[in-house]
């Protein structure tokens, strides 16, 4: 009998499913901490790019360069991936940032299937957690590992951490702080799991926690980028740190399509529309909200590629 939690955790037969780079981080700190890492489950090969070669995925790539056993299903309740993922023999199974796994997939391993999630759960639950935390405005946010079940996102929370957003941060920068802190904290999680030092909270477990005041994170659409500048110049700065870098909130120009990355607050009574812009034709470029206006300081027009204000002005006539 193993009594050396350390070596327990490192005897564990652990299935990784993932796909882009956030998840390498995650499976690279598994990697590092000596777990075992019998299997890796990971999207197909597409073609991409002008000669539509197939380009594999970032989780496909790492796994390659470590001489990890790689599965590309492309159902995952085909019965040869299933065989296939049975012969692995998995103790536990370790999901992060990949599709949503059919009863037959996550409930195969003994010891279940663990995700790791980006949003202190039950807040944010869905596909896109950091991007509406951002939008929402929030001051904090944070990571969470928890049991998956059949409902998305709804299992029972093992650990969580928290960290701060801070005004000038965009989803990029998010996303960055979220992924090494989030593959530190999936690494500890396997620890507890190994060593039975981790009790499952159920997500609601708080009797004063009211449902209502639950925020969701569905997928980002088209619709949702558009600025609508009849908001406040808070509520408009925030969408666009909220889509900064991908997919980039935007409004028309000349009805063109044109990208906003990177911007600044103006707060004083706008002399214009919402909507309508002042520019000096060399140095600023800004656009008015009901309370104020937003400077645009990185920008791509439709057809163009992304540049600064100024170099965007030298080329634009209005």
């Amino acid at each position: 009998m193993i009594t050396n939690s350390v070596n327990r955790y490192q005897d564990l037969r652990i299935v990784f499913m993932g796909t882009p780079d956030f998840a390498v981080a995650a499976l690279d700190a598994l990697v590092k901490a000596g777990c075992k890492i019998v299997g890796v489950i990971t999207a197909p090969d597409k073609p991409a790019g002008r000669g539509l070669k197939l380009q594999q995925s970032a989780v496909k790539k790492y796994a390659v360069e470590n001489c990890l056993h790689i599965l590309q299903p492309d159902k995952l309740k085909n019965p040869e991936f299933i065989t296939k993922l049975k012969l692995l023999k998995a103790d536990l199974q370790v999901v992060v940032a990949f599709r949503m796994l059919p009863e037959v997939v996550w409930s195969m391993a003994p010891m279940g299937s663990v995700n790791l999630h980006g949003s202190l759960l039950p807040q944010y639950r869905g596909s896109a957690p950091i991007n509406w935390a951002v939008i929402n405005g929030e001051k904090e946010t944070g990571v969470t590992t928890f049991k998956l079940t059949q409902e998305i996102d709804t299992g029972d929370i093992l650990l969580q951490e928290s960290f701060s957003i801070l005004e000038n941060d965009n989803a990029g920068d998010v996303h960055h702080k979220m992924k090494e802190i989030g593959s530190q904290l999936l690494t500890k999680t396997v620890k507890g799991l190994a060593d039975g030092s981790i009790k499952e909270t159920p997500q609601f477990s708080s009797l004063n926690f009211n449902p209502s005041t639950l925020k969701h994170a569905p997928k980002i659409f088209t619709e949702t980028c558009k600025i609508d500048w009849n908001k406040s110049v808070d509520m408009v700065y925030d969408l666009i740190r909220g889509l900064a870098p991908y997919p980039a909130a935007y409004t028309l120009l000349n009805d063109k399509k044109l990208k906003i990355f990177v911007v600044k607050k103006i707060t004083i009574a706008p002399t214009v529309q919402p909507g309508d812009f002042e520019t000096d034709n060399k140095t600023f470029l800004q656009f008015a909200c009901i309370n104020g206006y937003i400077a645009i300081l990185e920008l791509q027009l439709e057809g163009k590629t992304k540049m600064n204000i100024q170099d965007f002005l030298r080329g634009w006539r209005f």
